[in-house]
């Protein structure tokens, strides 16, 4: 009867020792920073997908072309997803931060890794990355849609494509 004793204060102890270490993981969360991240990358990756698919339907006019094209501009989300296991396990690896720099994958990668606290320059670099490429490619997509847009029926090459962009 002694022993049972014994180790339900034991196993007692040692849950509320892990509940302790929970409830600590928890408090060192950042929260705030995870909010205001998550505003920010969802925003500016979302608007520059758009401008991405913007670029897309104005090089082509048929479902059956874009298709192709769209797989090509969702390929880099598809990769930061299947790498998202090993950024768990190792956020501070250099595919973590190398994901978490490149503009298209930053809005994935970077929100794995924020709450493992992730330096506020690496945050602020990535953001300014993903504004900057977000305005370049919005710029690009527009002179594509301009120029494609009055193209109708035409089929659309790497080379008429920068042909466009040099109008």
């Amino acid at each position: 009867v002694m022993t049972e004793e014994i180790s339900q204060i034991v196993d007692t102890s040692q849950g509320q020792d892990v509940m302790l270490e929970v409830v600590n993981m928890i408090e060192s969360i950042n929260f705030k920073a995870i909010l205001i991240s998550f505003l920010f990358y969802f925003v500016f990756g979302f608007l520059l997908y758009a401008a991405l698919f913007a670029a897309v339907g104005g090089m082509v006019d048929n479902e059956t072309d874009s298709n192709q094209f769209s797989t090509v501009v969702s390929l880099p989300l598809i990769i930061a997803i299947v790498c998202a296991p090993t950024m768990v396990n190792n956020p501070d690896s250099s595919l973590g931060l190398w994901l978490s720099m490149i503009p298209f994958t930053s809005p994935v990668s970077m929100m794995i890794r924020i709450p493992f606290g992730v330096p506020y320059w690496q945050i602020a670099v990535s953001l300014i990355i993903l504004v900057l490429t977000f305005i370049m490619i919005t710029w690009i997509a527009g002179k594509i849609y301009r120029t494609g847009i009055l193209m109708y029926g035409k089929k659309t090459s790497l080379k008429e494509i920068w042909k466009w962009l040099r109008y």
